[in-house]
């Protein structure tokens, strides 16, 4: 029987960096009790984005800010809105660059992700924040 089942998980971050949320979802996927269906993630911030990507080597996280940094840099004279600092603008791009929405099969009663595979919220700002992520899950 098709059902649905959905959660709030609150995500605390240091600051700028990608933090490995995998493990909280999958939690989330196994109190649904679905064998089958679909997670979908919505963070509902407009300065952190969801993102998966590679696991296993931390260097892939470095290496993605060395090139958003290039990307969408702190303080560029460009940028009209600071309200809230250097970071604020900059924070904005880099979400508009990536997702603040993911959708996962669920397949087995567990997500269908590869070997090196791992979900991550993506804080952009440098301060800390406490992001909220919607977790809607629907199967059976």
């Amino acid at each position: 029987m098709l059902g649905q089942y959905a959660e709030e998980l609150s995500v605390s971050t240091r600051g700028r960096a990608l933090y490995e949320i995998t493990r909280e979802v999958a939690a989330l996927v196994t109190a649904s009790g679905f064998t089958t269906g679909l997670a979908t993630l919505h963070v509902r911030h407009t300065s952190a984005s969801l993102l998966i990507q590679e696991n296993a080597d931390p260097s892939v996280r470095t290496d993605l800010e060395s090139i958003f940094a290039r990307l969408a840099p702190d303080a560029d004279p460009v940028y009209e809105h600071n309200y809230e600092g250097d970071d604020d603008m900059a924070a904005h791009v880099r979400t508009a660059l990536t997702n603040v929405n993911l959708s996962i099969p669920i397949t087995g009663g567990s997500m269908v992700l590869g070997t090196w595979q791992g979900i991550f919220l993506w804080e952009h700002r440098t301060h800390p924040h406490t992001r909220q992520i919607h977790v809607h899950i629907t199967g059976e």
